[in-house]
């Protein structure tokens, strides 16, 4: 009778053990990653890959401790007021855990404004130049234009330039590029010349060439991104501008590579250092993380990567997911936003494609000088400068 009993209870204990397993597991919410990029519009060339990057981010990478993150993809239309729209319906209705995005520096601004206001953190795609101190909620993975911008006015120094004509976006992106060149360009005894601007959407940009091309500088720094961004090099190549056309990592995809054609030939610019992972030394921090990407994306996507921008979406994925490995409380929670904005502000030495990611708190970005490269553009293809 005794022996009965025991087995009895026994089953019980373990009847309540499996039921109990089976309730922590439904409890277990999905993690909700809110991603808005330009699908459609100017921007879509940037767009697209981020978002073929995270879902290739998605794949390598589908949960963490045990709970599985689900992915949200809202199209902007690279019209920044539908990416605040977009955040603020991703934050409202479909209660992400973290927003990522987008495809520019002025709807990357809007969507951050929405993560700040609603205290749910965001992991930025593109360079946002915000003040750390009233924006706690926002990170980003992409280098900082000054660390980019740098690495191309030293660059100009070897290449023995002393003055440069500037030509960029008539934007939040522009204004940076400019920013970074007036700040690094006379330490290093190069004096910028004019400040030209086109629109993103704008079809030509003639004048603007010939008004740089009447100063005689000794080369041109261009300010643009993606496909817009080869519009300087074309009409510089038909005014017959023989001098170097420097770019920055604004202009890292194939679209550019197609749209510039033998323009573009000789472009020098920095980069992350993802996109001539090949060509990297064997014991360089990023290599390995790198060719696992191009190995995930080749897998997702049944195509390689040849941009920089779906390795961004990849890099903001792995510090992402290290960072929930951390968080406390319950996805969905305003506790466990809390816990994942900190544990993001905390994060140390994860290695991603582009760099090696180090945040903390009054600081946006988390890479250093081993996040960029010096690449040039030779016969189509990005090789790696010496």
């Amino acid at each position: 009778m005794k022996t009965s009993l025991m087995k009895t209870l026994a089953q019980s204990a373990l009847a309540t053990a499996l039921a109990t397993g089976f309730a922590m597991t439904a409890l277990a919410a999905d993690l909700k990653v809110g991603l808005s990029v330009s699908l459609s519009g100017p921007n879509s060339s940037l767009g697209v890959p981020y978002a073929k990057g995270m879902q290739a981010a998605l794949a390598y990478k589908p949960e963490v401790n045990g709970r599985k993150i689900q992915l949200i993809v809202l199209d902007d239309g690279s019209d920044p007021t539908a990416a605040g729209r977009n955040a603020r319906k991703l934050v409202e209705e479909e209660k992400v855990d973290v927003l990522m995005g987008t495809s520019g520096v002025p709807a990357a601004i809007a969507m951050a404004q929405v993560g700040r206001d609603a205290k749910v953190p965001m992991i930025g795609l593109t360079p946002i130049q915000l003040d750390p101190a009233e924006n706690g909620w926002v990170f980003t993975v992409a280098q900082p234009t000054q660390l980019m911008i740098d690495a191309v006015v030293e660059r100009m120094k070897k290449d023995g330039v002393k003055t440069v004509g500037y030509i960029g976006f008539s934007d939040a992106w522009g204004d940076l590029v400019y920013n970074a060149l007036m700040k690094a360009a006379p330490a290093a005894g190069i004096k910028v010349l004019g400040n030209e601007r086109y629109a993103r959407a704008d079809a030509s940009v003639t004048g603007q060439v010939l008004k740089l091309v009447a100063m005689r500088p000794d080369a041109v720094m261009t300010g643009g991104a993606g496909t817009p961004g080869a519009l300087p090099f074309l009409a510089l190549a038909e005014r017959g501008f023989k001098g170097p056309v420097y770019g920055q990592h604004g202009l890292i995809n194939p679209d550019f590579v197609r749209v510039v054609g033998a323009s573009g030939q000789g472009a020098t610019m920095p980069t992350g250092p993802v996109i001539v992972a090949e060509q990297l030394p064997a014991a360089y921090p990023t290599k390995k993380v790198a060719m696992d990407f191009r190995a995930a994306f080749q897998k997702v996507n049944n195509a390689p990567t040849s941009d920089a921008y779906s390795a961004y979406s990849f890099d903001a994925w792995l510090v992402f997911a290290d960072a929930a490995a951390r968080a406390k409380g319950e996805p969905g929670t305003p506790e466990f936003r809390q816990s994942l904005r900190d544990a993001i502000a905390s994060t140390k030495e994860v290695v991603g494609t582009h760099g090696v990611y180090n945040f903390k708190p009054g600081n946006l970005y988390g890479v250093d000088e081993r996040a960029r490269v010096i690449v040039k553009l030779e016969n189509g293809q990005w090789k790696l400068a010496n």
